[in-house]
């Protein structure tokens, strides 16, 4: 897979990206992710990226032709046209479900904007998709465009040493994950739960599902209200509600 980020400070991004699973990842060649400075196209001899916006109001714009070179010039060399991503406010909020869809593609880019965004001609022109991380506003692209790096390369095959690694997560499956504990088995006077120490395989997982639908209707209700549950699911959420309401 190839992940392009359209920004103006790649420095920045290109720090993360060389560190931990994603440094290692890239050099394994598993991701093709590419930085690129939107600066580099402008035709400003300043170096200019970004204008007053017409009507009036506070700050600056940046403007469509460094963005629509950038993206031109990655077209270009890449020999394919990537589903471009514009990180704004204004889009749809980021979840696991469209990182796994977008990890299925072969490509896809990443604009990062700043100051008060970009020209919406960028957006009517290029722009496939926007996404939100959050209901926050950020100084610029940047973070939410390593976070959905991160959370779509993690779901590649081979990024992660062993698929388990990510199925069992909070949120892959439409759960919260359940409790984890390493050694000592004490600490502090608090114990390892004792099923975990047992060996059994099988109550260990029943151990581990019932914590997450627990973990998820008290800290995650909302999560809980989309979730199809099984038939054993639906048995241990009951035996949850009957243990809770004879506390």
């Amino acid at each position: 897979m190839r992940i392009d980020i359209m920004t103006l400070f790649p420095e920045m991004c290109e720090t993360v990206l060389g560190e931990s699973i994603l440094g290692r990842a890239r050099e394994n060649k598993l991701v093709d992710i590419h930085c690129h400075d939107i600066r580099a196209y402008t035709i400003d001899k300043h170096r200019r990226v970004d204008d007053y916006p017409y009507g009036g109001g506070m700050g600056m714009v940046m403007q469509a032709q460094p963005i629509y070179d950038c993206f031109e010039a990655i077209v270009r060399a890449a020999g394919s046209r990537p589903h471009l991503i514009y990180l704004s406010p204004q889009g749809g909020v980021f979840r696991q479900r469209r990182a796994v869809e977008l990890a299925s593609m072969s490509h896809i880019a990443l604009l990062c904007g700043h100051y008060e965004g970009v020209d919406e001609r960028v957006l009517e022109e290029l722009v496939d998709e926007e996404i939100s991380i959050g209901d926050f506003v950020l100084t610029g692209g940047e973070l939410p465009a390593l976070a959905v790096v991160d959370a779509v390369a993690r779901m590649l095959p081979g990024v992660l040493a062993d698929e388990e690694s990510f199925t069992e997560e909070s949120h892959y499956g439409g759960l919260l994950e359940y409790p984890q504990y390493t050694r000592p088995p004490q600490w502090r006077g608090r114990e390892v739960p004792e099923v975990l120490l047992s060996g059994h395989h099988a109550n260990i997982a029943t151990w581990r599902r019932k914590q997450s639908l627990q973990r998820t209707l008290h800290k995650r209700p909302d999560m809980l209200e989309q979730f199809t549950m099984s038939k054993e699911d639906a048995k241990l959420m009951s035996a949850i509600r009957e243990e809770e309401s004879a506390e």
